[in-house]
């Protein structure tokens, strides 16, 4: 990695870790501004650099770094109720950025695509993991960890869109000026 995709993926790091720690209890899972900026990264980084921006964010976590959501740190928020949805970050991250970055679909399309594909898998892995550490239904925690989240996290894809354009217009006139 360049030195400058180091700096950037380094400024997306702290920004998730920023998004996590908004965060209004709400349930089981809380409400954070992280889907908002795991639509981002893949949409403003080179496929590889968004996969190991989010797994560098998960790695501080789960060595102990108040990195998730609350101020929390450890392999066990990895492990409780909520961490599926942190490791659907990394496996989600890696599709979405593929979807993302295929010149063969429409932008229009595959930033819309990439981002359904970023969400669906994050509601799979964060249901599977509550199930099974809480022992919840599938109807419970649909209800306490998927439904709540499906329209603020769409309006949070839209966001993610708006500030890509906004950061892509910038880095290009930053690469058209070195």
């Amino acid at each position: 990695m360049s030195s400058r995709s180091i700096a950037r993926s380094g400024l997306c790091c702290a920004l998730l870790v920023a998004s996590a720690w908004v965060s209004i209890p709400f349930g089981p899972v809380p409400f954070t501004l992280q889907t908002l900026v795991v639509a981002l990264l893949p949409q403003v980084l080179p496929p590889r650099d968004a996969v190991l921006t989010v797994v560098s964010y998960v790695l501080l976590g789960c060595v102990g770094l108040p990195v998730f959501s609350s101020f929390q740190g450890g392999f066990g928020v990895l492990a409780g109720p909520t961490g599926g949805f942190i490791w659907g970050f990394i496996v989600s991250m890696v599709p979405a950025a593929a979807i993302m970055h295929a010149g063969r679909l429409p932008r229009g399309l595959r930033v819309p695509l990439g981002a359904a594909v970023l969400l669906v898998i994050c509601y799979v892995l964060g249901c599977a993991q509550l199930m099974l550490v809480s022992g919840m239904g599938l109807p419970a925690a649909l209800t306490a960890a998927v439904l709540p989240f499906v329209i603020p996290d769409l309006a949070k894809v839209a966001v993610s869109m708006a500030l890509a354009r906004a950061v892509n217009r910038v880095l290009v006139v930053e690469g058209a000026a070195s």
